[in-house]
């Protein structure tokens, strides 16, 4: 699927013709690896550095997470240019770029401090960020997998994402506990410098297409509408809950001109002659399918990134290092859980009905064990096992939506333009409307708690000549009732994951999946049965 050229019929079998003759071939694709390591590690705000930025600036946590979303959208936006820079462009002039990008990028976001400015790095970051790491793994791909088999390159390939995702974080964090914030933006500029003398004394141009691909005829003008809706939608999840919803004009204005603009992004692309997203992807078999599944996935997935952070940060009160090497233990359940996919869509070549039951029974265990396990004096090592359990989720859900969107898009460049789709809802606008989702969960039941047992509390129980009513106010009566509104909504998360397991299991029984489809209507049915009441009688 990705674009190389097949397999020598000489025998000389996989080759990476960017390289120079002297490099040993042994090493070559161990040399993209890491720059891909170094791509994947790059962004634009990090973030295990939220509360350290936070602590020397005067940016929101909603700033700095519109800032992260910002990134994602670049990410998610560039995937249908990827194509047509793959065979415009060489190897060299890829890569260098992509690596000169990301360090200018990561200089200006150590010194500025304008929101306007940093949305249009980070996003240009991202899209930097996506462009180097696809060009490595798409030179590699071949050997990765040499039959081109995507039951195993995509597996692997989260392999690198979600080690980089969690690796970061994390290092990120420890810079921050040792050092200073900036510390990772001088990190990143230095992997990107690296990744330059790595191509300049290593490599040479080089283009898999003799005749460049144009650029003309791209849809910019697509692109630009569909990456300002993307940045609406951003600010409406991030800063809704902040900005008290619909009783704030700007809201309600956003709101307005998004709904606006989608209606004419639809216009636009249905109507220009090579749209920069074809609408004709959503009737390919099993698309709106995948992309509905993956939504569910990544709502339920983002406890991650609004209850724990809630819980620990402000239940618990750990610093950001602490709370990474919390985060860290993941990786196992990463690891885990693609091990899972390898042996399920490589070895068994299994239906995958059945595997994403598995991976949304992982959910379902991973809400439970955070249900029960959620308390005020609770030690934080006992979350690690939810939290490996949740990493195999990750990994089994992400690597099988991914393959099965693969096998429903079998055109190159349709590919792609699924690719942005799903990546849209994959790491992007679910993980945002999720953030919506659960702070507004969260204060919901925190408030109606407060209500409900703050009048329990009266003078009447209280010795207030031996009572710190301030400590206990702090200490325990609200960290408490956090607790309990955690638990509440993990307790919703626990039956829409139980559900859609055990949807999942019964679509893999045979009787079921077959005959699903073969239901009558209502009416026919009762015409049907009348037909043969009167044919008795």
């Amino acid at each position: 699927m990705l674009p190389l050229p097949p397999p020598s019929p000489t025998g000389m079998g996989f080759m990476m013709p960017m390289f120079k003759e002297w490099v040993p071939k042994k090493i070559q694709p161990w040399i993209y690896i890491v720059a891909v390591f170094c791509f994947q590690f790059s962004s634009g705000i990090y973030l295990g550095a939220l509360d350290d930025i936070r602590g020397t600036t005067d940016f929101m946590l909603e700033d700095l997470l519109m800032l992260l979303y910002a990134g994602l959208a670049g990410m998610a936006v560039y995937f249908p240019m990827l194509f047509r820079m793959k065979f415009h462009f060489t190897n060299q002039q890829l890569l260098c770029g992509a690596a000169v990008i990301i360090g200018v990028c990561n200089f200006i976001t150590m010194y500025s401090t304008s929101m306007p400015v940093l949305l249009v790095v980070c996003f240009i970051a991202g899209m930097a960020k996506l462009q180097g790491t696809f060009e490595c793994m798409s030179n590699i791909q071949l050997w990765i997998t040499p039959r081109r088999d995507f039951g195993v390159f995509f597996p692997v390939l989260h392999i690198v994402l979600l080690t980089a995702i969690e690796g970061n974080a994390w290092l990120a964090a420890w810079f921050g506990y040792h050092f200073t914030w900036e510390m990772m933006h001088v990190f990143t500029i230095g992997t990107m410098c690296f990744v330059l003398v790595i191509q300049l004394t290593l490599c040479r141009p080089f283009c898999p297409m003799p005749q460049r691909l144009p650029l003309k005829g791209i849809d910019f003008l697509g692109g630009l509408l569909i990456s300002i809706l993307m940045l609406i939608i951003s600010y409406v999840c991030v800063y809704g809950e902040y900005l008290m919803w619909t009783d704030n004009q700007n809201i309600c204005i956003l709101i307005g001109i998004g709904f606006m603009l989608f209606a004419f992004v639809l216009y636009h692309l249905s109507h220009v002659e090579n749209p920069y997203i074809s609408l004709r992807i959503f009737t390919f078999r099993n698309v709106v399918p995948i992309l509905f599944v993956t939504i569910i996935a990544e709502i339920l997935l983002g406890c991650e990134h609004t209850l724990e952070e809630i819980m620990y940060a402000e239940v618990y009160k750990l610093e950001e290092h602490t709370k990474e090497n919390v985060f860290v233990w993941s990786l196992l359940g990463v690891y885990i859980g693609v091990a899972i996919d390898l042996f399920w869509l490589r070895v068994k070549r299994w239906k995958v009905w059945k595997l994403f039951a598995i991976g949304f029974a992982c959910i379902f265990v991973y809400a439970i064990l955070m249900y029960f396990t959620i308390d005020v004096n609770v030690n934080v090592e006992q979350f690690r096992l939810p939290t490996v359990i949740r990493g195999c989720a990750y990994a089994i859900l992400a690597a099988t939506l991914m393959w099965s969107l693969d096998e429903s898009l079998h055109d190159l460049e349709h590919f792609f333009m699924g690719l942005f789709i799903f990546n849209i809802f994959h790491m992007y606008l679910a993980g945002a409307f999720g953030y919506a989702f659960y702070t507004k969960l969260f204060m919901h039941f925190f408030n109606d708690d407060m209500v409900r047992y703050g009048s329990q509390l009266t003078l009447t129980h209280l010795d207030l000549g031996h009572f710190d009513f301030g400590a206990f106010m702090e200490n325990y009566y609200l960290r408490s009732m956090m607790t309990v509104s955690i638990k509440q909504v993990y307790g919703i998360v626990i039956w829409i994951a139980g559900f859609t397991m055990l949807a999942f299991f019964l679509l893999d029984i045979p009787r079921i999946r077959t005959n699903a489809r073969r239901v009558p209507l209502w009416p026919v049915y009762g015409i049907e049965y009348f037909r043969k009441k009167m044919h008795r009688s």
